[in-house]
């Protein structure tokens, strides 16, 4: 892949304050393939301790987006139109871990899935799906 992608990737993933706030960080860029990570802090915790549904989401929503924005012209942006989330299992773990994929990329819209799984002590848990939609909008 070209390294003019994979930089712009990790400059807009920088210019993102909720992801500094969750502690998320770029583990892989690919063509139509991203994958984010996230600790599951104290403050990213629901009443029960596991991972809140909301740090789920933000980083599979994310990595989804950016693995649309891997295959559009560089004078494009995407932004979500709309996305679902299927919640599997409780976020048990130390971090979180998003992959983003393009299903079907296009020039108005962008189909996308992301699988978001919990590590725990090296072991990986499926906890989430998400499947949504991507908006390519000028830059």
């Amino acid at each position: 892949m070209d390294h003019t992608i994979t930089d712009r990737i990790h400059t807009s993933f920088a210019a993102q304050s909720m992801m500094v706030t969750l502690g998320a960080e770029l583990l892989e860029v690919e063509a139509g393939l991203v994958r984010i990570t996230a600790p599951i802090l104290p403050h990213t915790q629901q009443q029960q301790g596991f991972g809140h549904a909301g740090l789920t989401f933000s980083i599979g929503d994310s990595a989804a987006g950016y693995a649309a924005l891997t295959l559009i012209p560089l004078d494009m942006e995407v932004v979500t139109a709309e996305i679902k989330i299927n919640l599997l299992a409780p976020a048990r773990g130390d971090r979180l871990i998003a992959t983003g994929r393009v299903i079907k990329g296009g020039k108005r819209l962008s189909v996308v899935t992301a699988e978001v799984h919990a590590e725990e002590n090296g072991s990986q848990t499926l906890i989430a799906i998400l499947q949504g939609t991507m908006v390519p909008v000028p830059r």
